[in-house]
This record gives structure tokens, sequence and C-alpha cells, in this order.
């Protein structure tokens, strides 16, 4: 079977999805101090959050062109492709635009975009969910069908040590980031179905933060037998083991990944940050 699965590189992969040929990540930029950094396999998670902590300035991230998409739908197969939430960033619209650029001269090739309303580790689950649909023999427009199913009842959830760094680049709009780091309280943040960032809840401290979050999740989780859990951890993998354990000791979801965040995602995430998919 000939397929491509393309993600922005907010996509955290795990190792056995990084080495899997079917899969390619077009990488954002990060801003920081004059100095412009690419979010590919040269990233540096303990430089960028040394460089991070020493600086004055906050980061920015910039959306990849719309020729770096197309120059990955140079391929003989179908083309699936996964942004970070276009509520958070401009790589949908870059994405899609590609696509039409493209499909005005192979107007028969079969592209899909697709919005992930999500970020990190939940881009993992939607693409593990492409490839697993794809090598179960659907075609094209069934695992396209079932993907937005799957996107429509996927959920993803986060708490960070700091959301400065949200707040600065416009991404809490009503949400009180200051006070909640001024009195160590952690909000427990998700994903609207719109993909955008709402608050569910908050506790002080992480640590209890992290357990609350788990109680959610098994609240609102539906058939986990049937799900993978996806937990991304920037720069803490202590901290994921500890939530995963808080969670799989209440809810039987099927397997469980862990990643780590790639350049994007550790500078929204910041060290310490904890996001979960499922």
């Amino acid at each position: 079977m000939s397929y491509r699965i393309i993600g922005d590189s907010c996509t955290d992969l795990p190792e056995f999805l990084k080495e899997d040929e079917h899969f390619k990540l077009v990488p954002l930029t990060i801003s920081l101090d004059d100095e412009t950094i690419v979010d590919d396999n040269t990233f540096n998670i303990k430089g960028f959050l040394s460089k991070l902590k020493s600086s004055n300035s906050y980061p920015k991230s910039a959306c990849p062109s719309p020729q770096q998409y197309m120059e990955q739908f140079d391929f003989d197969g179908d083309i699936y492709v996964i942004t970070l939430s276009s509520a958070l960033s401009g790589s949908y619209n870059s994405a899609q635009l590609a696509k039409k650029l493209y499909l005005e001269k192979h107007p028969d090739k079969n592209i899909e975009v697709i919005d992930s309303r999500s970020a990190s580790v939940g881009q993992t689950l939607l693409a593990y969910k492409i490839k697993e649909l794809v090598e179960k023999g659907h075609s094209f427009q069934s695992v396209v069908e079932q993907v937005y199913a799957f996107r429509s009842s996927m959920k993803t959830k986060f708490v960070l040590e700091s959301l400065e760094i949200l707040m600065k680049n416009g991404r809490l709009t009503g949400l009180q980031a200051f006070i909640c780091n001024t009195l160590n309280i952690k909000p427990i943040l998700g994903a609207t179905p719109e993909g955008t960032i709402c608050k569910l809840d908050q506790s002080r401290g992480i640590m209890r933060a992290l357990s609350n979050m788990a109680k959610i999740i098994e609240k609102d989780v539906v058939k986990p037998q049937e799900r993978i859990l996806g937990i991304a951890h920037c720069n803490n993998y202590e901290r994921a083991l500890f939530i995963k354990d808080e969670i799989l000791k209440r809810i039987p979801f099927k397997d469980c990944i862990i990643v780590e965040t790639a350049g994007i995602s550790t500078m929204y995430a910041n060290e310490g940050g904890i996001i979960t998919a499922y």
C-alpha cells in the first residue's frame, strides 16, 4: 500500500513512528532573542529550555510555508496531513493552501488536510489512527471519514508549570494565567471541540493537578478499552510515568504511549509540562 502521513512538527512522534517510512514532519520555526530555531531533528530540548530560562523575551512560532508542504506531496500514493489546531496556529491554513495549489496541477491526487483541533500527542494519536486504518485496507475516503469521527471523540487535557508563554502569545484569552502562577495554582486545561483552550479545573501544586486531571479523565472517557492513552512530557519522564500510573490505575486503556515534546510543544508546555490525549 502506498500512503504518506505528513504532520507539522507539533506532532510529537514516538521513536517507532519516527522510523516509519510513511511518516514525514514539516517543521515550524521558533524565534527567540533574534535566533531562529528550526523544529526538526536538530532541535535540542535541554539547550532550548536553558535559553528560555536565561532570556528576558518570549519565543514566538512561525508555521511552515505552503511550499514546504507541497514538497512532501510529490509522492506516488495517498496523502494525509495532520496539523496543530487551526485555532492556535496558521499551519492548517498553510497546508490547505498547499493542497489547493498542488491539486491545480495534479487534480487526481488524494490529499486530505486534517485540523487536529488538538496539539502534540493528540496529533500523534490521529496519525496512528490513520496508519491503523490504512493498513487494515480501508479506502482513502473511508480512512478520512473514520479519522474525522475519531477526532470528534478524542479529548486532550494538559497541566503546565507555567502559562506565561501561552498567555503572551494570545492563546489563553480570558484565563487569569498571572493569578494562577502567583498563587501556585495550576489549572487543568483542555481542548474544546473547536480546538481552543478551556479551563476544566484547578489545584494547588502541579502533582495534585495531575492527580485531579486523572480523575477528570476517568469521568469523561468512553470505551477506554478501545483507546490508546497518549502522554507527552517536556523534559520530565518521571512525571509522565506518574500520570500514566494515576490514569491506568483508574482506567483500562488498551495501550499507552509516552513521547517527549519536540520544539513547538516544548515552547508552549515549558519544562515539566504534561499533555494527555485519548
